[in-house]
């Protein structure tokens, strides 16, 4: 049965399942059963969603107890644990989609009691894992944080951990009293779900010793990454069917050769799937590039694995090319590992990595130039703008492309097909009658058939010498735009939390030290954002160059084969 609500606090949605509601506002709340701390019900203005229940009160007829709302005392929210229930507590809420408090999240590494046969069957099964995609998912492809399973991210509660109550706490109580920013409520935030809104609020700790560090530096362009004091690439090569278990399993072993290490290690596809997992969990404000896709039927097929080792060669180059991404210990151990022994020591310590999503930020070293925060702004909305447009004509470019692929192994084989048989049927036609028959002209249109067959061939064949390549290219670059929708919104939640704690300063809300940290803590997002963006501008340049040049060289190739099949076919009319 639906029930009056009055709204304490303003609320503003950042989700399209939630709604705005203002102080003082008569609400229509559909049931005051609580969903992880969320009510769902009507504002004033007939709009229907998701608001906090924390932030509303139920207005029930006569007197009575009103049981919902609870004046809580300015007191440490430790205190109210007989008076509210747990997610009625903004601060609990808010640690429980950002995966901060204790208990809350298991550390649960997701090869932490892996054995041998759970090592060697991961990828053998039969269930197909789609690429990631944008929509639906957060930060460099993570799915949306699920409140209801404890292991949904390992290892979570060691990417930052929340001050104790004294020192920051968002209890409504902090909230009246207006003395700190308020946290984003946005259960499905990204914000909120990395960490980085932790950062921004100074409520990630520093460590002790942070045994890795990465420096920003200031390019002509702008900040951009240092570069690797130690650059190498990697190939990808031989993929090669393998067997155990007496040949009951079997799986493709890729050869990698690291140009710094001093021999070739072996690697199949579930050990790629294991580090792009660490990267993604590490790695919060860099543009991870996405793995080929899984296939569960047919992965021992040619097409299918020249694709993906083609796909996988771009992936390496890409990785190996990233100033931070190469240097990352996980990566150099998956480069360069032969011992069993020390293979596993080295992906579990991996797994406990404690510099990863927001404490990953404790690691960088930025400038000391003077940035104004609303360049800053602006620079980040143009290049919104921008990925925005290349990720709409990516998109149109790859859909013509596989159209064009179509075309060739069908279409167009089947015209010329059929203009080849054409052809032949004029020949045998001419034949019929004997004495006014010129066998060599016969024989000269029955090749021009021939010839026209074999050009439709040869186009069928021509995707896989530059299609194919361009399509593996356009496929990596739908992943990496794919990923900055979530990254940028980082950075806008940086630069809201700025304003907001300014304007608390300016209002004696807060004080002006703790507001010049927040705005320190926005400039390390927003260096880190800008290099990102400078490198992936780079890698654009030179990988469309080589795209495009690539394609246009093959397509001379091939026509200037089609036209020698020609010019060779029309030399034989020329001596009858």
């Amino acid at each position: 049965m639906a029930l009056k609500g009055r709204a304490l606090y303003d609320f503003h949605s950042e989700n399209k399942e939630e709604i705005n509601i203002q102080q003082d506002e008569d609400l229509v709340i559909f049931s005051e059963t609580s969903l992880d701390g969320w009510l769902q019900g009507q504002n004033s203005r007939g709009e229907t969603g998701l608001f906090p229940a924390s932030y509303v009160e139920i207005v029930r007829p006569g007197p009575g107890i009103n049981t919902n709302h609870v004046d809580y005392p300015s007191s440490p929210a430790g205190s109210l644990g007989t008076q509210v229930s747990l997610y009625n507590s903004p601060s609990v809420a808010s640690q429980a989609r950002s995966g901060g408090g204790s208990g809350f999240l298991s550390n649960q590494g997701s090869f932490e009691d892996d054995d041998d046969d759970d090592w060697d069957d991961w990828d053998d099964g039969c269930t197909v894992v789609e690429e990631p995609r944008a929509g639906g998912l957060g930060t460099n492809g993570h799915p949306p944080l699920n409140l209801s399973y404890p292991g949904a991210y390992p290892n979570q509660h060691m990417a930052f951990r929340p001050k104790a109550p004294l020192e920051r706490q968002d209890s409504l109580a902090s909230a009246k009293r207006g003395s700190v920013v308020g946290r984003n409520l946005n259960r499905f935030s990204c914000f909120v779900r990395s960490g980085v809104e932790a950062f921004i609020l100074g409520d990630v700790p520093m460590m002790a010793k942070i045994a890795e560090t990465y420096s920003i530096e200031m390019g002509p362009r702008g900040p951009q990454w240092k570069a690797n004091p130690h650059p190498f690439a990697c190939s990808v090569e031989d993929p090669t069917k393998q067997t155990k278990f007496k040949g009951i399993k079997s799986y493709i072993s890729y050869k990698l050769t690291p140009t710094h290490a001093g021999s070739p290690v072996y690697r199949r596809y579930k050990h790629f799937d294991w580090l792009y997992n660490r990267l993604l969990h590490k790695f919060t404000v860099i543009s991870v590039p996405h793995l080929p896709e899984k296939q569960a039927t047919g992965r021992f097929e040619e097409d299918f694995i020249e694709k993906r080792k083609r796909r996988l060669i771009l992936w390496m180059d890409h990785m190996t090319s990233h100033p931070v991404l190469s240097q990352y210990e996980g990566f150099q151990h998956f480069l360069s590992c032969l011992d069993d022994k020390q293979w596993k020591m080295g992906k579990r310590r991996a797994e406990k990595d404690e510099m990863v999503g927001a404490s990953f930020l404790l690691t960088f070293q930025i400038p000391t130039e003077h940035q104004d925060l609303q360049d800053v702004e602006d620079r980040v909305d143009t290049f919104k703008a921008f990925s925005k447009k290349m990720d709409d004509s990516v998109l149109q470019l790859s859909t013509v492309a596989s159209e064009l692929v179509r075309k060739h192994v069908g279409g167009f084989r089947k015209e010329f097909q059929k203009l080849g048989s054409a052809f032949q049927a004029i020949s045998h036609a001419f034949q019929m009658d004997p004495p006014f028959s010129s066998e060599a002209l016969n024989n000269a249109i029955s090749h021009t058939g021939r010839t026209y067959e074999t050009v439709g061939e040869m186009f069928a064949e021509q995707p896989k010498n530059d299609l194919f390549q361009m399509l593996d290219t356009l496929s990596l670059y739908q992943g990496l735009l794919s990923n900055f929708p979530d990254i940028i919104h980082l950075q806008k939640g940086a630069f809201a939390k700025v304003k907001e704690s300014q304007r608390m300063s300016d209002e004696g809300r807060m004080a002006q030290e703790e507001a010049d940290g927040i705005r320190r803590r926005c400039r390390v997002v927003g260096f880190a954002l800008q290099a990102e963006m400078n490198h992936f501008h780079q890698r654009r340049e030179l990988d469309f160059k080589h795209m495009m040049q690539s394609y246009l060289r093959q397509q001379i190739l091939f026509y200037q084969r089609v036209g020698q099949q020609l010019e060779k076919t029309l030399r034989m009319y020329d001596h009858l």
